[in-house]
């Protein structure tokens, strides 16, 4: 939804080389990349052409994870220790570790975390990845039987 209120916003990401993606024809792109999205969310909560709409997502899904994930690692939520721990979420999980002190001294930590842990998002491509698994998936085998659109259409006019 950000990509779409904030259109500006994401054409200056995709195209600022200093702060952002630094990618030629940011208006452009952007523009692709937020109709896929938008597009493809509908086709696919219908599931209507959805081995179609499921490659342009698969796509911009590889160019997400090349382009902003594959820098911050792989893991999507930063954790200090584990195989895929690296630089960076060792990092924040000393900084992280430095929140829950403040929060605990400071505020209402039993509250604050009743419904869940804190985490810091490292943005890495763990998401992205299984994503694109999903993504692959459905270019194989579709959108499925009963509950898709495909389903019906190709039974009222191909059998």
């Amino acid at each position: 939804m950000h990509k779409v209120s904030g259109f500006e916003n994401t054409v200056a990401w995709f195209g600022n080389a200093d702060w952002g993606l630094g990618l030629p024809f940011p208006t452009l792109l952007a523009g692709l990349a937020t109709g896929t999205e938008v597009l493809g969310a509908i086709f696919l909560l219908f599931g209507f052409a959805v081995r179609w709409i499921s490659i342009p997502l698969l796509i911009t899904m590889l160019v997400a994870a090349i382009t902003v994930h594959l820098p911050n690692g792989w893991l999507a939520v930063a954790e200090g220790t584990g195989g895929f721990a690296n630089e960076r979420t060792i990092a924040a999980a000393e900084r992280l570790d430095a929140a829950k002190s403040i929060l605990q001294e400071h505020g209402n930590y039993q509250w604050l975390t009743e419904q869940g842990n804190f985490v810091i998002l490292n943005n890495g491509i763990e998401f992205a990845s299984t994503y694109a698994i999903m993504l692959l998936a459905l270019i194989f085998i579709g959108g499925g039987r009963y509950i898709s659109v495909d389903y019906w259409l190709k039974k009222k006019f191909i059998q």
